[in-house]
């Protein structure tokens, strides 16, 4: 066989190693200026911290059947009754929960400082102890799991909070 054929013969370039590239900064003018000077180099995935690297290369835990996507039920907060709901599941929302969960997505692209978050919930200009509010934060992680939501607040190592899954989110008013 000639070398041409073999090469021909070799199965599907989608089986064969490539080369990816892998960044991690927490700076979104440093992962722009990355993808600038990289372009058309390799394959490259810019991340902002481990974690998210590690999310994003963990191998699934069950093998996805390939049918439909399953319809992904939206985080709604209640205004009214103080609770967050997703589908047929619903939380209560202490007042401090509520306030920060309603900060978070009313900006859902933003990151918010601690600060900033600490004055929107608390009101108190001055104290912004960022103690207080990752109490809060821990607790409303574990409300949001528990409710079976894909949202969760994430840290912007550096920079403050931000929510994800923020298309699905709203906010509904009585």
């Amino acid at each position: 066989m000639a070398e041409d054929e073999a090469t021909v013969n070799r199965g599907d370039p989608a089986d064969e190693p490539f080369p990816l590239l892998i960044a991690v900064t927490p700076s979104p003018a440093e992962r722009i200026r990355l993808a600038e000077l990289l372009d058309g180099i390799a394959p490259l995935l810019l991340v902002s911290d481990l974690d998210e690297l590690r999310r994003l290369i963990a191998a699934p835990q069950q093998a996805a059947a390939p049918s439909e996507p399953a319809p992904v039920a939206a985080l709604v907060i209640d205004s009214a009754r103080s609770s967050a709901r997703c589908g047929q599941r619903e939380i209560d929302l202490t007042r401090l929960e509520h306030d920060l969960l309603t900060c978070l997505i009313t900006e859902p692209a933003r990151v918010w400082s601690y600060a900033e978050l600490h004055r929107s919930v608390w009101g108190d200009e001055g104290r912004e102890r960022k103690a207080d509010v990752q109490s809060l934060v821990k607790r409303l992680r574990r409300k949001l799991q528990d409710l079976g939501t894909g949202a969760t607040i994430d840290v912007v190592r550096g920079v403050g909070l931000r929510l994800t899954d923020h298309q699905q989110a709203r906010v509904e008013r009585a």
